[in-house]
Formats: structure tokens, sequence, C-alpha cells
């Protein structure tokens, strides 16, 4: 694994969130808007401006995050999730078939738009959880 790091979700206030984190710990920090991905016409157009995706680097740590695309809203506490970074296809694969055994899958392991495989689920303790491998370049 090259990494473990925190997935936090929001409820429309994303960018507002990352940038206050980044004046907090310094660091490099990456957005993307929904509009600024392949997937932006599958969502309705006052999704546009939310994150799809926020990546804040500072040393060590790293905090991923975006804001609540699906329906309702994230509740404190329960707004976050794991996000295991694999360095290999077996290894995306063993534990994301380990971890999810007797919890929820809330999406299968499959190649994604951001060059990764990737999936999510809740484990059988009710830990959720993310796991991603960036797919080598072509």
């Amino acid at each position: 694994m090259t990494g473990i790091a925190a997935y936090l979700t929001f409820n429309g206030n994303c960018r507002e969130a990352m940038t206050f984190y980044k004046d907090c710990l310094g660091g490099d920090l990456a957005l993307q808007t929904v509009e600024e991905t392949p997937a932006a016409a599958s969502f309705p157009p006052e999704a546009k401006d939310k994150i799809m995706h926020a990546a804040l680097t500072s040393g060590p740590i790293t905090l991923f995050a975006s804001d609540n695309l699906g329906a309702g809203t994230s509740a404190p506490g329960s707004n976050f999730s794991l996000c295991i970074t694999c360095s290999s296809e077996a290894e995306v694969k063993n534990l994301f078939s380990k971890l999810s055994a007797g919890g929820k899958v809330g999406h299968p392991l499959e190649e994604q738009f951001w060059g990764a495989i990737f999936g999510d689920f809740t484990d059988k303790f009710g830990i959720r959880w993310m796991t991603n491998w960036d797919t080598p370049k072509k």
C-alpha cells in the first residue's frame, strides 16, 4: 500500500472547508469541479460548480474530499471514509474483497474515468472504506 487517508464529504461547502484546512495545515490543494470531469453530463446543471474531488497534501498529511453529490445530506460523524491507495491491481482486488466481506458494497471495484480501479463499501463494523489503484498511464 502506498497510503491511507481520510476522505471527507461536505454538504456544498467543500471548497470553503478545504481552503480553511490548507490555511491551517499548509501544503498544496487541488480542486476539481463536477463541470471539469467527463462525468459532468450525468449530473444536474446545479451541480456543475460542486467539488467532485479535492486533495490537500502537506508533508505526510493527505486529506481527500468532495461535496455530497448523492441524495440527502452528510451528517457530521458519518461524513468520512478511509481511503486506501494501493500499489497494484492485485492488492486493490485483494483488499476490496477481504475488507468488504460481510459488509455492503456501495460501488463495485471497477475502472473509473480518472484512470484508476476504485470501489467503496461499508464494512461489517459500519466503517466506510474506499480502495483505489491508479492504473499505469498508457
